[in-house]
């Protein structure tokens, strides 16, 4: 089995795979450049910080501790087969597998559906500000294309808007809630915007950020569309 590259571990979250206590290992590479990006140190890709069989070791250990393996990134499904593969001996293990994915390999989760029970899918604007916002001119399509196939699976889900309001409007965040439900996707979340680096905490405001938390026409609507509806502020 050819090594992935995990270039940061958090060992127990109860926020990161649905009702259930987890480890996250988060994979280097990203196809996208994301301008709110929050881990831009797993960017590129890179040796990994972490020996992997020493990772599934500890994970041995907390067997009847920890009920899942979230495996997040960068974009961990750049890693490919090897990603699955390694996959697969932590569910061998008993633990449920999630995975944090922008979208961008459809094909490559069309494959990880054997392995992987849940996804937290980022949804990151309307198709006219996508390219502005990730760097890249296809990653809408590809993201829709793995919203569909991961829907086909029949298996749990969460669409996750990230609202950056230099990005994406309240309108804009109505317009994509419609998209997922009409879709059939159950659970989402709508996740407030927090500047991370010097660069960019001056270009937007608290207010700005804050709009869509605070219009509860809004909230309403969108918590009308779904079963689950996480405002993560």
């Amino acid at each position: 089995m050819s090594d992935i590259q995990i270039g940061g571990f958090v060992p127990f979250t109860t926020i990161d795979y649905p009702g259930k206590l987890a480890a996250v290992l988060f994979l280097r590479g990203c196809p996208l450049r994301c301008a709110y990006c929050s881990n831009r140190h797993l960017l590129n890709v890179g040796d990994g910080e972490y020996d992997t069989d020493k990772v599934l070791e500890w994970l041995h250990g907390r067997i009847g501790k920890l009920e899942a393996v979230v495996f997040s990134g960068g974009e961990a499904l750049m890693q490919g087969d090897a990603l699955i593969e390694y996959m697969r001996r932590v569910r061998d293990m008993g633990f449920a597998i999630g995975l944090h994915t922008n979208g961008f390999y459809p094909e490559m989760l069309q494959r990880a559906a054997s392995v992987v029970d849940w996804i937290g899918l980022d949804f990151k604007a309307t198709r006219e500000s996508y390219g502005r916002l990730t760097g890249n001119d296809i990653a809408y399509e590809r993201m829709i294309k793995s919203l569909d196939t991961w829907i086909a699976t029949g298996r749990g889900m969460e669409a996750r808007i990230t609202c950056d309001p230099r990005f994406i409007s309240k309108a804009d965040v109505d317009d994509i809630t419609t998209l997922l439900a009409a879709r059939g996707v159950k659970n989402i979340a709508i996740q407030k915007y927090i500047p991370h680096f010097e660069d960019e905490k001056e270009q937007t405001t608290a207010d700005a950020r804050e709009q869509f938390f605070n219009d509860a026409a809004l909230r309403d609507k969108i918590n009308s569309r779904f079963e689950s509806v996480i405002w993560r502020e």
